[in-house]
């Protein structure tokens, strides 16, 4: 039987989830670690960049969804494996931002799926049972989430207005690669799934790629680079999972509406009740 109250404990979960997944987004992380402002480096980008960004990013989910839908469900949990995943990121930067834009494309779905990875095990460690399909999916939901990026776009990017948004996509996705798996990457589910994802991922990639393509970031600022999106993602599924966590206790809506209840501007000071 769920509680009706939330405990303290859980509450303060709640309130560090909900300060990963709402702010800072990742550009603003980058620019604190490099020095360098993203909007400054994408202006620097020719206007056709938008066509191999959008591939890259429809390649790594369509990967990263391979494994979600096959192998995921083996992922042990523990955060010790999260080191070995972020420095295996950190590796593939080194090499991206050693060899410029060229290689980012085939950088990019190797990271992403270290990265999901590195997702499952904290999913795991927040009590998701990977053997069902929708939890892996909700692993690969992930990249869709990614802080808000501003203050006015609540609406679009807030947590759950993007979990909203996703919701049928996922359980659409879900029973059929339950029923049928993979053998039809063209099914309409399927599609939709990585379509929906890395329309949102492509945007945190394109901050991503256009910082490492700046001439004087080389191997080290790529790998810095790295290391920056892979913590942010392990951030962001920290969030993520600590609050279906929390759902799986006390029901979607009462959390849903602590969640909402905690007044973003003042997170640092507590939730507003």
């Amino acid at each position: 039987m769920r509680q009706m109250t939330m405990t303290a404990t859980d509450l303060d979960a709640l309130r560090d989830a909900k300060r990963a997944l709402e702010n800072p987004g990742l550009a603003a992380k980058i620019t604190n670690a490099l020095g360098v402002p993203v909007e400054r480096a994408l202006g620097m980008l020719p206007d056709t960049w938008s066509v191999p960004v959008t591939r890259a990013a429809h390649s790594a989910i369509a990967t990263a969804l391979h494994v979600a839908a096959g192998s995921l469900k083996n992922t042990l949990g523990g955060r010790a494996g999260n080191r070995l995943h972020k420095a295996l990121v950190v590796a593939t930067g080194a090499g991206g931002g050693a060899f410029g834009l060229p290689a980012l494309a085939v950088e990019l779905p190797v990271s992403t799926t270290i990265m999901l990875r590195s997702i499952a095990a904290i999913a795991r460690s927040q009590g998701e049972d990977l053997a069902d399909i929708s939890a892996r999916l909700a692993c690969l939901e992930v990249f869709a989430l990614g802080g808000r990026p501003g203050r006015n776009d609540a609406s679009e990017a807030g947590y759950y207005a993007v979990r909203s948004a996703f919701g049928k996509v996922m359980v659409d996705a879900a029973r059929y690669i339950g029923q049928r798996g993979l053998a039809k990457e063209g099914a309409p589910p399927v599609v939709r799934l990585i379509m929906y994802v890395a329309e949102r991922f492509g945007i945190q990639v394109s901050e991503k790629l256009a910082t490492q393509a700046v001439p004087v970031i080389g191997a080290a600022g790529g790998a810095l680079i790295n290391y920056v999106f892979m913590d942010h993602f392990q951030s962001m599924a920290h969030g993520h999972f600590t609050v279906r966590r929390l759902e799986r206790i006390y029901g979607e809506d009462a959390v849903r509406q602590e969640y909402e209840k905690m007044n973003y501007n003042t997170m640092d000071g507590g939730a507003a009740r």
